[in-house]
């Protein structure tokens, strides 16, 4: 086993033990922090397959933007250091079934199909390409989802402020 397989597993397993831990944390900041390292742990593995701008991309917007935007939201509600209530057996069984279901179906798929090496050149990939394909309406072009994504942000920073302007009740 070669270096490079080593550092994808040990990348692969840091991404799904942190969102492992986001997902069963008892505290809801515990949880935003936890869901950052799994993000950062996503920009690890772009930039583990040298695609820096896309890894850059994933720092900027997802680490820096909208994790930023949760724990905002988690100190302006009012009860942010509150634990989060337990879960019913019902769902932690059938959390238990789809993370089964899960692991079958990806080792159903990696025996039949397995992994081949691909070109091992990087990608060649310029930013001003991506610029435009970001900017453009024909029909491979992501300007709508892109102003979608921009109008969700803005609801979620009204969310933050509607929620921070309600007066404590005692």
């Amino acid at each position: 086993m070669g270096a490079s397989k080593i550092i994808f597993y040990i990348i692969s397993t840091f991404i799904l033990g942190t969102g492992i831990l986001a997902v069963t944390a008892t505290k809801i900041f515990r949880a935003a922090i936890w869901l950052l390292f799994s993000l950062i742990g996503i920009a690890a593995l772009y930039f583990w397959m040298q695609l820096e701008f896309i890894a850059a991309v994933q720092i900027i917007v997802y680490v820096g933007g909208i994790v930023v935007l949760i724990i905002f939201s988690i100190f302006l509600t009012q009860k942010s250091g509150d634990e989060m209530p337990k879960p019913l057996q019902q769902r932690k069984l059938f959390s238990l079934f789809a993370v089964f279901f899960a692991f079958a179906f990806t080792y159903l798929l990696i025996h039949q199909y397995g992994f081949y090496s691909s070109n091992p050149q990087p990608f060649e990939l310029k930013i001003s390409d991506i610029g435009m394909q970001m900017l453009s309406t024909t029909e491979h072009g992501f300007i709508l989802p892109f102003e979608v994504v921009s109008m969700l942000l803005l609801a979620a920073m009204i969310g933050c402020i509607v929620i921070a302007m309600k007066a404590k009740t005692e």
